[in-house]
């Protein structure tokens, strides 16, 4: 764990942690950071708890030393939310200091106890609340509910303009020796903006309504440093973050970068070929493609990759009467994090019959997900010339449709 100052008096306990499934499904490649923050005026707060990993007491007590803070001294910990990555070391804290007080939401209390047992003492605060921890040190909450869970909210220290803003604003991937935006490299800036939209669209897609909401609550105030709980901090460009999260929920919405993302599977050989073939199609004209085999793919990296990309193809044959199911689970998964309004093309290989497309059908209107469909090309068997045909002409259908939802 490292303690880093971010502003006057105000510090960030943050670490890097890789063996780990985000929400215990996410398989992060390049880890994720969990960041803390310690405000100190006459009175000092902890802005969210680093979970568990290096989280125990004796450990946080010697952290704490490096900035001149015993345990005793902390009056009071602001959970942003109760998700165990920011709320999970109040249970050892306890241990440390059992005067505390816990402010939070009132959604947020409720699930104090349940989480951590009940004896803690709680203060519920609303929108527009403060708390004075004297020399200066004004904090003010403002909660953001579903983003992404209910109970969410930012903490606002007025005298530095610092919006401690939870999940809001945070990216996967683990920091190295530079943790502010005015510090990286373009590597740097070019791999957290990958693991930000990989973050989006594996923790935020699915609640885009809450997080418009939540940007628009962030344009309203005057704000000076963007502290998430994830990733990095944004002191030299705070709007920088602020729109690329509006482009994200353009992303959620059907648009993408100049991209095609194959989400195929075959069982035989089949549908591969026509893949290769949709491929060199794409290739020359130009377009970047993202192939996406499933299942050897991980969630995390189809869900952020179909994500970004403006057009999809879906490449799956039928089983057993319905869709391969690794490519129908990735569609249905998709239509959980409500990714819509993409535009689409599916192509595919049967044998004795089809059904695949009528499933994929089904999986798209139950999830409303709204994807805009050039006419699909199914193959008996393997593809003839006259099906690679019918593939290249709807390739560059699917090419002209999405040239209207490109936003980079």
């Amino acid at each position: 764990m490292k303690i880093i100052q971010v502003a006057k008096d105000i510090h960030m306990l943050t670490m890097n942690v890789d063996d780990i499934l985000f929400e215990g499904i996410w398989e992060l490649a390049n880890g994720v950071t969990l960041n803390s923050y310690i405000v100190k005026g006459e009175k000092t707060a902890i802005i969210d708890g680093v979970i568990g990993w290096d989280g125990v007491p004796e450990t946080l007590y010697d952290n704490l030393k490096e900035i001149g803070i015993a345990p005793d001294d902390i009056d009071y910990l602001i959970v942003s939310h109760m998700e165990p990555d920011h709320s999970g070391w109040i249970e050892s804290f306890k241990k440390l200091n059992d005067s505390l007080t816990i402010i939070c939401t009132d959604k947020a209390a409720k699930l104090v106890s349940s989480f951590y047992g009940n004896n803690v003492k709680i203060s519920v605060v609303k929108e527009g609340d403060t708390l004075d921890l004297g020399k200066g040190k004004i904090l003010s909450f403002h909660p953001v509910p579903n983003v992404h869970w209910p109970d969410t909210m930012y903490t606002y220290e007025l005298s530095t303009k610092t919006l401690f803003s939870c999940d809001m604003y945070g990216a996967f991937g683990k920091m190295g020796e530079h943790h502010f935006d005015d510090e990286m490299t373009n590597d740097e800036i070019d791999f957290f903006e990958m693991e930000g939209i990989r973050y989006f669209s594996n923790v935020m897609a699915t609640f885009t309504t809450a997080v418009k909401k939540a940007i628009q609550k962030t344009e309203e105030m005057d704000i000076n440093l963007i502290a998430p709980g994830h990733g990095p901090l944004y002191r030299k460009a705070p709007e920088k973050i602020i729109d690329d999260y509006k482009r994200f929920c353009q992303y959620a919405a059907g648009s993408g970068k100049n991209e095609i993302s194959i989400l195929w599977g075959s069982m035989y050989g089949m549908t591969e070929k026509a893949v290769n073939f949709a491929e060199s199609v794409l290739k020359r004209e130009g377009i970047k493609v993202n192939k996406l085999k499933m299942p050897l793919e991980s969630e995390s990296e189809m869900v952020a990759t179909v994500f970004k990309s403006a057009g999809i193809i879906i490449a799956a044959p039928t089983y057993e009467y319905k869709m391969f199911p690794p490519v129908a689970a990735a569609i249905d998964e998709l239509g959980r994090k409500k990714i819509s309004g993409k535009a689409a093309f599916r192509l595919g290989s049967y044998g004795w019959s089809g059904g695949a497309e009528k499933e994929l059908k089904e999986i798209i209107e139950r999830n409303n997900m709204k994807w805009d469909f050039v006419e699909t090309v199914e193959f008996e068997g393997s593809p003839k010339a006259e099906d690679l045909n019918k593939i290249e002409s709807r390739v560059l259908e699917l090419i002209a449709k999405m040239k209207d939802k490109i936003v980079e």
